[in-house]
């Protein structure tokens, strides 16, 4: 069985982490997976949405422990392992920021550490009721400092700032509320609203959506006037596109658009 697990239906790229036995970690095998299989779908342009889920009883538990312990092994005591590891993994969340194709996180049970980092680097998500999220590494000794980045772009700085320094974990209410995920449901309905959100996006134009996820994240790093310049751009772009002509011109004669994209 493949670690991380791809099937496409339709226009939307399934990606699921498979290593249910240790609760989806991280790994070194996990991460060089999970960046060649973005690395693609980056070039794919069949593919209009990515939804990522979890085998088994959760969604992912961080990166490997008993994995990360062998790296103190080394003469330096790990500083190159653990710094090539915790290169790999923001490489791995930057990926999926950059990815052309809107990402739908869809969590269960628990998504901890690394893994509420994924969950946060997602575009939106769909979570089962009863999923904990948690940066909790503070309660072993490690501040969770690149989760935190992610974090703290999603929900209020207080509230991330209290979640990272006493590792309590918060609920789907919880996480609604503050901003982590979009919304939640009942477990058993999980795949088909995630699923749903999915194939919602992927009607759209996907040129249209790709330059509007792009220019989304960029204007937020931007003051205001930078801002509109930048995404007056965008629309520009959008604008000159002929799919987009033909979508107005489908809507004033009140018929379905034939985009060729």
């Amino acid at each position: 069985m493949p670690i991380l697990d791809r099937t496409d239906q339709g226009a939307i790229a399934r990606l699921t982490l498979n290593a249910p036995e240790k609760l989806n970690a991280l790994s070194d095998a996990m991460l060089a997976e999970l960046q060649a299989e973005l690395d693609q779908l980056a070039q794919d342009r069949s593919i209009r949405v990515v939804t990522l889920s979890g085998a088994g009883k959760a969604f992912c538990a961080g990166h490997d422990l008993r994995e990360m312990t062998t790296g103190r092994q080394a003469e330096d005591g790990g500083r190159a392992y653990f710094a090539d590891l915790f290169n790999r993994c923001s490489a791995v969340m930057r990926a999926i920021r950059t990815l052309p194709q809107p990402v739908i996180a869809a969590p269960h049970g628990i998504a901890t550490a690394a893994g509420c980092q994924l969950v946060a680097t997602c575009d939106m998500a769909v979570a089962a009721e009863g999923t904990r999220f948690g940066v909790n590494g503070v309660n072993i000794g490690l501040f969770c400092s690149t989760p935190m980045v992610a974090l703290s772009r999603n929900i209020p700085r207080k509230q991330a700032f209290e979640m990272l320094t006493t590792g309590a974990f918060i609920d789907t209410d919880r996480a609604q509320a503050l901003g982590l995920i979009n919304r939640a449901v009942p477990p058993e309905d999980l795949e088909a609203a995630t699923l749903a959100l999915a194939e919602t996006v992927a009607a759209k134009l996907g040129k249209a959506v790709r330059i509007g996820k792009r220019a989304f994240y960029e204007q937020l790093e931007m003051g205001l006037d930078a801002a509109y310049a930048h995404t007056g751009a965008a629309m520009v772009e959008n604008m000159l596109d002929q799919d987009t002509d033909e979508g107005i011109r489908a809507f004033l004669d009140k018929r379905p658009p034939q985009w060729t994209q």
